[in-house]
């Protein structure tokens, strides 16, 4: 267990804001290199407050862009690593099935096929006499790579191994200013306690609207424009009872993850895990939500028409599900434009935003990123630079 918070300063080369997925990536790589590393944390680890919690995010390789897929066969390896060094699965195998007319699993294959991801295209007939609890309108693409990410024992396994090489975690330490120093930045407590760095790093979802009023950025650094969206999540029963329960270890799942978008909704579904008791699949819509300033605006409350939208989409297309949620959640999104990420810096301060609903398979491969950017060798490239990345509309 990370010891909470207590009222002494710290100084350290580097100050990580947030300890979610990005936050304790960025971390356990800067700690496992030697540098001094203090990770600030507003209240514990993969908080349920957060994006990270819970043990159900897909772990994919399906995009459209074909850079994405590279970048998603970099982060496997990144896992691969975590899951070796910190001794525990954190991806369970399930494989992934996208479908619908906006989704173009023909499109996706092509981008699987240019780096050497196994798939198979799969006509409407094939797919359904393989998986009979779901329902297809048209072509599928099935590839057995992808798995579902325990988000919350991934970030309690990095944030241990950051600790373990020496980082310092703060719980409980609301971060309400970043100001420039003489030497540095102060970043300033909600309660008055300063921590001192050579460099500031912020990975605080969907708190980074928020927290960017109040820190010190040069004024060549094109803050981008962030979008905060209070999702809705539910958790469906399994119809069969050989589906329920948990995967036994080094199993793959008894349902796969899928990713539907077509003309009237796009959803996305996975095996709930322990955060609903191994019981049903959770099925959300994306970007089905509403928007909201900032994290500290988020109320929990789950939207009565996206839960029609949702239950109607399950009843159509998952016939190996009851129509009736069982568990229902919110959660945050944190978008930018693009649907792209954003790893950038200027002087000393670095913002990550590992957003958009996409952030937690690149988990452990975030560290390595930043820590490219921050060493100065630019091998995090331009592709993630905030300049440019602005809504068409403002943001509610």
């Amino acid at each position: 267990m990370v010891a909470s918070s207590q009222r002494t300063a710290e100084s350290a080369t580097y100050a990580v804001v947030g300890a979610g997925l990005a936050g304790s990536s960025v971390a356990w790589r800067l700690a496992q290199q030697g540098e001094s590393v203090v990770l600030l944390e507003r209240d514990v680890p993969a908080s349920a407050l957060g994006s990270s919690h819970g043990s159900a995010r897909i772990f994919r390789y399906a995009y459209p862009d074909p850079f994405y897929v590279g970048l998603v066969a970099d982060a496997r390896r990144s896992w691969d690593e975590l899951e070796a060094v910190a001794g525990k699965r954190l991806i369970t195998p399930s494989g992934s099935l996208d479908f619908g007319s906006i989704r173009n699993p023909r499109g996706l294959a092509g981008g699987l096929e240019t780096h050497g991801i196994e798939h198979e295209l799969l006509s409407q007939e094939e797919a359904g006499s393989r998986w009979s609890q779901l329902s297809f309108d048209g072509e599928v693409l099935w590839h057995p790579g992808a798995g579902v990410i325990d988000a919350e024992g991934s970030v309690e396994a990095m944030v241990e191994l950051a600790a373990a090489s020496g980082a310092v975690v703060k719980t409980g330490w609301e971060v309400a200013s970043i100001r420039r120093a003489s030497s540095g930045y102060v970043v300033t407590s909600s309660t008055g306690e300063a921590v001192h760095a050579e460099q500031v790093i912020i990975a605080a979802g969907g708190w980074l609207p928020s927290l960017l009023a109040d820190t010190d950025v040069s004024d060549a650094f094109a803050i981008p424009e962030l979008e905060v969206m209070q999702e809705n999540a539910y958790h469906f029963p399994y119809l069969s009872a050989a589906d329920r329960g948990e995967t036994p270890a080094g199993a793959a799942t008894s349902w796969p993850t899928f990713i539907y978008k077509g003309e009237r909704i796009q959803v996305y579904g996975l095996p709930g895990g322990r955060d609903a008791d191994f019981a049903g699949q959770k099925v959300a819509e994306y970007m089905g939500g509403k928007r909201i300033a900032s994290a500290y605006a988020q109320d929990g409350i789950i939207d009565p028409a996206n839960r029609v939208r949702v239950t109607d989409f399950v009843r159509e297309f998952t016939p190996g599900l009851e129509a009736a949620s069982y568990a229902e959640t919110t959660c945050l999104f944190t978008n930018v434009p693009r649907d792209d990420m954003i790893i950038d810096r200027a002087e000393g301060i670095t913002i990550i935003s590992p957003c958009s609903g996409q952030g937690a398979k690149f988990a452990p491969l975030f560290g390595e990123l930043v820590y490219d950017l921050v060493a100065g060798s630019g091998i995090a490239g331009d592709r993630f630079r905030a300049t440019g990345q602005r809504f068409e509309r403002i943001p509610a």
